[in-house]
């Protein structure tokens, strides 16, 4: 099969698409044609050699994918040849076929077209794991979401709204903001003009936000302990600003209760990624097709473009998901 390769670790350069073995199919597992995939961080950075797969994962790049079904496992029960499936994957995304377990693949609906499909899988289910998970959001409760306009952070504000949540707030650049207002976000706060401690203060009327979803890590702790109220929960998916802290005063962690969390779901178990995609589905399918869930794509790539469609991510240039169409 072709698929997306490297040259070695490195820059755009470094990618081109090339002939490769095809993944073997397992007893339990489904083959699937991939229509469409997507962009995510984590591809930026393994392709810079940062971020390896899991040990027995596919080192091609992408983790999610939406295409038809072309061979099912001897044990394959859920599946049939020719149905439509979008998924989430350890690797692999990035070409013309991938093998998935039958229990990690999700239907597509009759009117979803591929390109919607494979806007799904990662940053909706990295956003449900953060809020249902591990942050246990309940109605009325407040929440602020770092990088609104990204992948997972449109999805979140979705979840969020849909979940109860009574007032989301969201950090990004002011040209990215009417998005997140239309996916539902009650106030937009612009990271690069405003301070987001003192922006939360005035709109909480001091007390803070109950959940935080942060990327940043280092360059936004202070502040983001300074911003929860009493038993809130900082969820942390990425490290984007940095590891390292200094003169960090942790008081309010033990003064406030605050639960701090990290997270990463790549290398979860299969049995993990089974109970939260059944979990995911049943919440989110009927809401996908009423429309109460959308999938954010900001622009489609061939994937024969796949070293522009990763210069522009890089860029930050994007407000949602950046496709790859496998042609």
């Amino acid at each position: 099969m072709r698929a997306v390769l490297l040259k070695e670790f490195g820059d755009v350069d470094q990618l081109y698409i090339g002939e490769t073995a095809a993944p073997e199919l397992s007893e339990y597992s489904i083959r699937v044609k991939v229509v469409a995939t997507a962009l995510n961080r984590a591809d930026t950075l393994q392709r810079k050699g940062f971020y390896p797969p899991p040990p027995g994962a596919s080192t091609i790049l992408g983790l999610e994918m939406a295409g038809d079904v072309i061979e099912v496992g001897d044990k394959v029960t859920k599946w049939n040849i020719g149905d439509r499936v979008l998924g989430l994957l350890a690797g692999g995304g990035y070409a013309e076929q991938v093998v998935i377990h039958e229990d990690i693949a999700m239907p597509m609906a009759d009117d979803m077209s591929y390109t919607d499909a494979a806007a799904i899988p990662e940053v909706f289910l990295t956003a449900f794991q953060a809020l249902n998970y591990l942050a246990d959001i309940r109605p009325s409760e407040q929440i602020l979401i770092h990088a609104g306009a990204s992948g997972v952070g449109t999805a979140a504000i979705q979840l969020a709204k849909a979940m109860g949540a009574s007032r989301v707030i969201i950090t990004a650049s002011k040209g990215k903001h009417q998005i997140c207002r239309d996916l539902g976000a009650d106030h937009t706060i612009d990271y690069a003009n405003q301070d987001f401690q003192a922006e939360i203060s005035k709109i909480t009327e001091g007390k803070g936000v109950d959940v935080i979803i942060d990327f940043l890590a280092a360059a936004y702790f202070q502040k983001n302990i300074n911003s929860l109220d009493f038993d809130g929960r900082m969820i942390m998916l990425a490290l984007m600003g940095g590891v390292q802290l200094d003169n960090v005063n942790i008081a309010n962690i033990l003064r406030k209760r605050i639960r701090i969390i990290g997270s990463t779901l790549r290398a979860r178990s299969l049995d993990y990624k089974k109970g939260l995609t059944k979990d995911f589905s049943d919440f989110a399918m009927k809401r996908f097709a009423d429309g109460t869930l959308t999938p954010v794509i900001d622009s489609i790539y061939s994937w024969t473009e796949v070293r522009e469609a990763h210069s522009y991510m890089e860029a930050n240039k994007n407000k949602g998901k950046i496709i790859l169409a496998i042609d």
